[in-house]
Formats: C-alpha cells, sequence, structure tokens
C-alpha cells in the first residue's frame, strides 16, 4: 500500500509540473520585456555628485530602453534623430515598470549608474505607433511634475530655444516657505547634445515668471523661458525634476 501511495505521489506531481501556467501568470510573463543598461558620465568640477549620480540614471534608463529589442524593432526605419530621442526619453521617464539601479560607482569625477526593469510591451508599442506616426503625445503630455507643467517648447532661431511653462501650485520665490524642497522641484531641465547625440551638458533655469525678477506666480500662471543654445549643440531636450 505505501509503495502504491509513493508512486500515486510521484505521478501527480508529474503532471502538475506539466500543466502550463495559469492564463494570467503566463500573459503577465509574455506581456513584458526586461531591460538593462549602464551609463557612465565624466562630471564638471563645477557639478556636485548628486546632480552627476542623477544624471548618469537617467541616461542610463534611456540607454536600457534603446538597447532593447522592442524599441529597436519599431525604429529600424526611423532616421528622425530628435524624434527617436524624444520616444526613447518618454519610454524611459514614463514607462518602466519595477526601475531598479544596480550599481553606481565613482572614481574621480566619473560617474557611473547600472539599471534594470521592465518594459509592457503592448502599453510601450501603442506608445511609439503614437509618436512615430506623429498622432498625439501621450497622456502625460510634454512633461509635468507637481507644481509645473511644461507646455511648448519650440526653436525661435538658431540658437534661442523657448521654454512655455504653467504653474500647478503657487509659486513664491521670496517666500520662506516655498524656499528649500520647492526651489529644486520649480527647476527647468535642458540637456544639449551634440550631432553625435552625445550629451555635452545640462543646465538648471529658475522657472520664475518673468526675468526681471517678478516671483509670484499663482496656479494657472504661464510664463516663458528663453534658453541660449551652445553653438556645438545640434539637439536638446527640456524636462523637469521629478
Amino acid at each position: 500500500m505505501f509503495v502504491r501511495h509513493a508512486t500515486t505521489s510521484v505521478l501527480l506531481l508529474s503532471a502538475l509540473i506539466a500543466l502550463p501556467l495559469p492564463s494570467q501568470a503566463a500573459e503577465s510573463m509574455n506581456s513584458r520585456l526586461e531591460i538593462a543598461g549602464e551609463y557612465r558620465y565624466a562630471a564638471r568640477e563645477s557639478e556636485s555628485v548628486a546632480d552627476a549620480n542623477a544624471l548618469a540614471c537617467r541616461e542610463a534608463w534611456r540607454q536600457a530602453v534603446i538597447d532593447s529589442s522592442l524599441y529597436r524593432e519599431y525604429t529600424a526605419s526611423v532616421i528622425d534623430s530628435p524624434l527617436l530621442r524624444k520616444l526613447s526619453y518618454t519610454l524611459a521617464d514614463h514607462h518602466v515598470h519595477d526601475p531598479q539601479v544596480v550599481a553606481q560607482t565613482e572614481r574621480g569625477r566619473t560617474i557611473s549608474c547600472r539599471v534594470q526593469g521592465y518594459l509592457h510591451i503592448d502599453e510601450s508599442a501603442r506608445v511609439m505607433r503614437t509618436q512615430l506616426t506623429g498622432g498625439p503625445a501621450p497622456a502625460e503630455g510634454i512633461d509635468q511634475n507637481r507644481v509645473l507643467r511644461i507646455l511648448t517648447v519650440r526653436e525661435e532661431s538658431s540658437n534661442i530655444i523657448a521654454i512655455q511653462y504653467q504653474a500647478i501650485k503657487r509659486l513664491d520665490w521670496l517666500g520662506t516657505h516655498y524656499q528649500g524642497g520647492l526651489r529644486e522641484s520649480a527647476d527647468i531641465m535642458v540637456d544639449f547634445y551634440d550631432d553625435a547625440g552625445l550629451l555635452l551638458k545640462t543646465e538648471r533655469y529658475a522657472a520664475r515668471r518673468t526675468p526681471s525678477g517678478d516671483d509670484v506666480m499663482n496656479p494657472g500662471a504661464v510664463a516663458i523661458l528663453k534658453v541660449a543654445k551652445p553653438a556645438e549643440a545640434k539637439t536638446f531636450r527640456v524636462w523637469l525634476v521629478k
């Protein structure tokens, strides 16, 4: 009797191993793509370690996206570099799931960041189809954080970039209550790239209402920041501190 029961248990266990995964679990595994990337950045002397680390990891996420088979499949025939850069940052900033910073190292002024996470295949494919066919931007818009929203970005001339933004919360740069953390999150960041697509530098600009110092912006107020583009920069990216 003991032998018969043992044999039955083994047969049942073998049958369970041979069964396919439940449909929800199988679909979940098949619907996402693991991505990983690494980026090394030579920080400037005037740049803080925290800023350099943040930049290195942001670029590592972008590298993870563009190295993925899904991104390569959808962009193989696209030669519009600014469009591709915008698309890769959209995916890296808003559509990576379970993000993990695997390692960060500092060797002198060289910062390295290695990351890994997942792209949901259907979601990422929808975003890429939308942007590559010139359709409306995804729901997140150009960029937004808890206090600011980027409305439009355009080049007014060969060396001037006009960035229109809107306050979501009250910004009072002279009030002590708003100094510190809010000052950081109210900054507008601009990355500049050379003709090979390599990052030249990142500049930080205060989101003030006017250059002359009208420092109060109520919710809904709109302002324009004009930025000089370096002569060696061919493309750029505007983003907000999250």
